[in-house]
């Protein structure tokens, strides 16, 4: 139970921490997320589309890296 407990607050933290993120996002962007090479971005008229595929990949490798080293610890 007590480690389900710690798992549920981790979880917590980080859901916490990329909402931080999302919201300051616009104004800080210190890492060049979201204009990476191979990002998607169509500006018409009426519509504006976004599809940051780059952006998605190297979120997903370092959370990745991320939770294997954090499981190897354990």
């Amino acid at each position: 139970m007590r480690t389900m407990g710690l798992m549920l607050m981790g979880a917590g933290v980080v859901i916490a921490l990329v909402g931080v993120i999302l919201y300051f996002g616009q104004h800080v962007n210190y890492l060049g997320l979201g204009r990476l090479p191979g990002d998607i971005h169509i500006e018409r008229e009426n519509v504006q589309v976004y599809i940051p595929i780059t952006t998605s990949i190297v979120i997903s490798v370092v959370l990745t890296l991320l939770l294997v080293l954090l499981s190897r610890l354990r």
